[in-house]
């Protein structure tokens, strides 16, 4: 009998084998044949040289709102102007809130919602100390091999120029739309939006209600990232993590250092941090992150074709390796990231007051009051005391990836990138479409331009670059997306 059940074992362990075999063989490589992209736009020649001048206007955001100079937002609002002559006397361009810019080009048919298309123009400050670190200086607009050194460069003039070079490329071609198209660009993303983007939308829900979709800033084509993966993937973001952050506190009795207790302040905090650090969120595969995966697999090794064909059997297995790298682990659960800590002010004092900061950046399906019941029992206590640090915010909606409004995206990708394999991904950090939500389901987060590993690194670092034959390819994109939607 024993035997028996062996055997039967046996051959059931090895039928599952062949059945996972089998739907791996079938996990094929999606090959889009989108119609090529209109002749006028194909052939089109585009000038790179107002990108190139964004990068000197130093319109800094800065946490410290103190710190924050208007004066080049006002001129690069000028610069504007005098840049894109044709897309002033078309559109009807507005200053939101002082500094924000919403572009309105009117189309024929006003019974069709709008489309809208977003970016903004402020940038981080470059870290003091480290201006020597750039190969060409940020605010310079120097370029060399075909690169466009500068602030800005890649987050986020790239989409700010790049859409409003598409809309001067269809105006010179004599194009009007059908459908109203809308350009909002926010001049405080860097430091949550509220005040620019924030309002745009505000307006934009008063003056239209609802707009057909949105593409902002947040994905770009990408070659080399996943390893295996030698085709170029263009990377469309249909939801983004929430950040919530929070302050921890102790008290202590002070005191010389010479006499300490068993545990300062700073000690009982730094146990509750590493307890935290030992206790992460639950992981799991998001629809976005499942799809971008079983996407991706079909092109790599069959390895990964068999898992991600069989995800239903092997999706703790898939997890768990997941989990094995940073970058993957924030795909799949809600981070913690201990972020800033201080004690006494001096190294022989004890402290009466220890605290840190813990930034979380929270998943799709997670929730703020989620994590801060994680936060409660994770630490398990009652001498920590947790305060909530600014306004928290749930993660986004899950944008449709199968809507007729991402298969006019994914078209235009496929016209302007043949090669490239769109696919949605869960984007684990921030944009200004956070105040958009109410005017849409169909929210993406995409930029044509590709970038490496590398690239990325730049935007918020030091050199800070971009191609410029992948600036003026990605015109092309925005120009024939705009045809597309109507």
């Amino acid at each position: 009998m024993k035997k028996l059940i062996a055997t039967v074992l046996l051959l059931g362990v090895v039928a599952l084998g062949a059945i996972g075999v089998l739907r791996a063989s079938r996990l094929q490589s999606r090959v889009l044949t989108p119609s090529p992209p209109d002749v006028s736009i194909a052939n089109a020649t585009v000038s790179v040289e107002r990108f190139i001048q964004s990068v000197r206007f130093q319109t800094i955001s800065t946490q410290d709102s103190t710190q924050w100079n208007a004066a080049p937002f006002l001129e690069f609002h000028s610069w504007l102007s005098g840049a894109f002559p044709r897309v002033e006397s078309s559109l009807l361009r507005e200053v939101v809130n002082g500094y924000s810019l919403l572009y309105t080009w009117k189309g024929s048919d006003t019974t069709l919602a709008p489309i809208l298309l977003t970016g903004h123009f402020d940038v981080v400050p470059v870290e003091a100390g480290t201006e020597t670190l750039w190969k060409h200086p940020p605010f310079a607009g120097d370029t060399a091999d075909g690169v466009l050194w500068g602030r800005g460069s890649a987050d986020d003039k790239l989409s700010v120029i790049g859409v409003l070079e598409g809309v001067d490329l269809l105006l010179g071609q004599h194009f009007s739309p059908t459908r109203t198209v809308l350009l909002a660009f926010g001049h405080d993303e860097e430091v949550s939006g509220n005040r620019g983007a924030g309002e745009i939308a505000k307006l934009l829900k008063e003056r239209y209600g609802a707009v057909a979709f949105l593409v902002d800033e947040g994905g770009f084509l990408t070659q080399g990232i996943v390893p295996g993966v030698q085709r170029p993937l263009a990377m469309v973001g249909v939801a983004e993590k929430s950040s919530l952050s929070v302050e921890l506190s102790v008290m202590g009795a002070g005191g010389h250092s010479s006499i300490p207790p068993d545990h300062s302040a700073l000690g009982i905090l730094a146990r509750a941090l590493t307890r935290l650090e030992d206790h992460q969120m639950p992981a799991r595969l998001t629809p976005a992150t499942r799809a971008f995966f079983t996407n991706v697999a079909a092109e790599g090794s069959f390895g990964m074709k068999f898992a991600f064909a069989n995800i239903g059997m092997l999706e703790p297995v898939v997890v768990r390796a997941l989990l094995g790298n940073p970058q993957t682990a924030s795909t799949v659960r809600s981070t913690t990231a201990v972020t800033m800590a201080s004690g006494s002010p001096k190294e022989n004092v004890l402290p009466i007051r220890a605290t840190a900061v813990v930034n979380f950046r929270i998943l799709p399906g997670d929730s703020v009051k989620g994590v801060l019941d994680h936060i409660t029992d994770s630490i398990a206590d009652s001498a920590i005391k947790v305060r909530v640090l600014g306004t928290p915010r749930e993660p986004s909606p899950v944008s449709s990836f199968t809507s007729p409004e991402f298969r006019t995206l994914e078209k235009t990708i496929g016209q302007l990138y043949p090669k490239a394999l769109p696919t949605p991904y869960l984007l684990t950090a921030a944009t200004d479409t956070r105040h958009y939500e109410a005017l849409t389901n169909n929210i993406y987060r995409f930029a044509p331009a590709t970038v490496t590993s590398e690239l990325l690194a730049g935007a918020h670092g030091t050199n800070e670059r971009m191609g410029l034959a992948d600036f003026a390819h990605g015109v092309k994109f925005w120009a024939q997306l705009i045809k597309n939607a109507q």
